[in-house]
């Protein structure tokens, strides 16, 4: 019995002191919360030229600001309606905490508030809002402990960050630029005193719900402020007659959702708290050019069911299914200035430029053309223009026959290099590739950098390697910065909090020589003033190219360059059924590249119009065998083919 007694004793004894220990845990560990102040901060994506692109945050939107940053009129205006004395008191205020007490104990409840900045700062960082006396009771503890621990600006640096300010806004920077659009040091003492007037009620005097509410409480504040003594009456009357200009923004302000989620792709592994750690990313975007590449392929789209309509063959599923991309990227450094992956992101997030796979058909052939150039040809080189039988073993292992056509089965005979590639010549491109040898072609490929998905078989003469528009423009900047083969980057520079920046740096190899692809982007000229690309013209600037339609119309596609810039179009239907017959690449992708390259030459006026002649390079006329030859044909045919070539999958799209 006197065992049992002891262990009772003991545990009498025992649980005042582990409640204390509880109590005096949790008081030390919520402080320290607050005084090794560690808030999520948004992070802000921009562009190349310093344009906020989006802001991306996971619960709550802040921008942190600095004591050192905070203009003293700001602090003037928020002591004048909180805290006349917070300069004096060590936490709590005790006179206002006497008068509060008596109003509460006369109510029966707590009623009046009294709250120091440092008890606000505690209450909304510590504790809940409910009304208890036991709350009440916490938050004059921890404003004490708090004064102990941190200086009175290292408080007011805490609360101008932490406080909520309506419309999604935490801390005084957030809400300036949210609502007004303007730095701390821009805003005028009505803006600033309708922003110290919210932490009252924050919903209630939002000045984009109720203005002329938030007027008035501003109002007061500045009355406040001539009151003690801390502006003169010509100030008072100014600020309180102000009717400030306030901005009703979204909180992500994200106007590239396409280039945003490619960033969080980029970034996500190496950054995991992207979203919270407040980070400055800088990407290699032009804001103005990503406008003009969305307005592009808006008007693109818009012609072909314009066509359609007309034609009365509109399928209103597949004009659900229309989709395009459109991707321009610095060929010399492979910073992508603009990446359009649909026309509408609401609709579908899905980006196409860097995660749809499609059949490039004849945009293709430059890279088959060129390593013929590289074998010793040139040109003016003829090749059979004339139609042929391939054999080949079916999947069944029978033998069967490839009979490929040129588009209304036009044959020419022997033609040059030349003007089979700008007339997009499906047979005298395979008869050349035939005649080389099919190993040849593609170890020049693979010399490229062009190493995945090659078809083992003819069809690569026509493109039937799968390719993203990313994947496209990356190979094109061989051709468009003189032989370097660039990788595409979306991203230039990470500055973390702490002002550490993270470069990341492009990767480029030579994988060819200038002269040589001036070959290529002589003859890709062409394809662009007299070929299958005419409808890619731009007047008062030199445009090089090449159009491509796959079978049956599956894809339409347009990619080419100027001297400095290098741009790739797409169109097809995101479930891979067919376009009309008549929405080939020049049709259906080119007027949206000329449409680009207009905009941008209205945008940069001073862009380099037309291309270098490298060191090394002749240029002769038609007859002896060099660059550039005369044409009188000005067709522009599809270059397109319904016939299927061999390969494994049985459909072949070219």
């Amino acid at each position: 019995m006197k065992k049992y007694l002891l262990i009772g004793v003991g545990i009498m004894i025992m649980i005042p002191i582990v409640f204390l220990g509880y109590i005096i845990y949790s008081f030390e560990y919520e402080t320290k919360r607050l005084i090794n102040y560690q808030p999520r901060l948004t992070t802000e994506v921009y562009d190349r030229n310093g344009n906020k692109i989006a802001n991306l945050f996971s619960d709550e939107h802040r921008y942190y600001v600095s004591y050192e940053n905070i203009p003293p009129r700001l602090i003037e205006a928020l002591l004048a309606i909180e805290d006349t004395t917070f300069f004096e008191h060590n936490g709590v205020n005790p006179d206002a905490v006497m008068r509060a007490i008596i109003k509460d104990v006369s109510a029966g409840k707590l009623k009046e508030g009294a709250s120091t900045i440092t008890q606000q700062l505690v209450k909304n960082t510590l504790l809940t809002r409910e009304k208890k006396f036991s709350r009440k009771f916490k938050e004059v503890l921890y404003s004490i402990r708090i004064e102990q621990e941190l200086s009175k600006e290292q408080i007011l640096e805490r609360y101008f960050n932490e406080i909520y300010l309506g419309h999604g806004y935490y801390g005084i920077k957030t809400a300036a630029d949210g609502y007004f659009r303007k730095p701390l040091k821009q805003l005028s003492l009505k803006e600033m005193a309708i922003l110290v007037g919210l932490p009252k009620a924050p919903n209630f005097y939002s000045p984009t719900r109720n203005y002329e509410l938030s007027l008035g409480r501003a109002n007061r504040v500045i009355g406040r402020m001539y009151d003690l003594g801390w502006i003169d009456q010509a100030t008072y009357e100014k600020a309180t007659q102000e009717r400030p200009k306030v901005y009703n923004d979204t909180l992500s302000k994200n106007s590239g959702p396409y280039i945003i989620d490619e960033v969080m792709r980029q970034l996500g592994d190496a950054f995991p708290d992207i979203r919270s750690g407040g980070y400055k990313v800088y990407t290699t975007i032009d804001l103005q050019l990503q406008e003009a590449g969305y307005k592009a392929l808006q008007s693109g789209r818009n012609e072909i069911i314009k066509r359609a309509q007309e034609a009365g063959d509109l399928d209103e599923n597949q004009q659900h299914q229309l989709n395009g991309a459109l991707i321009s990227l610095d060929p010399y450094t492979g910073e992508i200035l603009a990446m359009v992956g649909g026309y509408d992101y609401a609709l579908s997030p899905y980006n196409r430029v860097t995660q749809a796979k499609r059949q490039p058909g004849s945009a293709f052939k430059p890279f088959v053309y060129q390593v013929a150039l590289d074998s010793g040809m040139s040109p003016a080189s003829l090749v059979p223009d004339i139609a042929r039988t391939y054999t080949y073993a079916g999947d069944d292992g029978e033998e069967k026959t490839w009979q490929p056509k040129n588009y209304k089965n036009e044959y020419k005979g022997m033609v040059t290099i030349r003007d089979a590639l700008t007339h997009s010549r499906n047979l005298a491109t395979i008869n050349m590739v035939s005649d080389m040898g099919f190993g040849k072609i593609t170890d020049g490929l693979r010399r490229f950098g062009i190493v995945e998905n090659l078809p083992p078989d003819l069809s690569i003469a026509l493109g039937s390697i799968s390719l993203s528009p990313l994947d496209l423009a990356k190979y094109y900047t061989m051709f468009a910065s003189g032989g370097a083969l660039t990788n595409p980057i979306l991203i230039r520079q990470v500055v973390t909090p702490k002002g550490e920046t993270i470069k990341y740096e492009n990767k480029s190899r030579q994988v060819d020589t200038p002269q040589q692809i001036y070959l290529m982007t002589s003859i890709l000229k062409d394809v662009v003033t007299h070929g299958t690309g005419t409808s890619a013209r731009v007047g008062g600037i030199e445009i090089a190219g090449k159009t491509g339609t796959t079978n049956k119309n599956v894809d339409a596609w347009f990619a080419g360059y100027s001297p400095t810039v290098e741009t790739v179009v797409w169109f097809g239907h995101d479930n891979n059924t067919p376009m009309r017959r008549s929405e080939t690449g020049g049709r259906a992708a080119g007027p949206v590249f000329r449409y680009f390259y207009e905009d941008l030459l209205r945008i940069y006026p001073n862009t380099k119009r037309t291309f270098d002649v490298p060191a090394g390079v002749y240029v002769g006329s038609a007859n002896d065998g060099n660059i550039t030859e005369s044409f009188t044909d000005t067709s522009a045919a599809p270059d397109i083919t319904q016939d299927e070539a061999p390969k494994t999958e049985e459909k072949l799209l070219f």
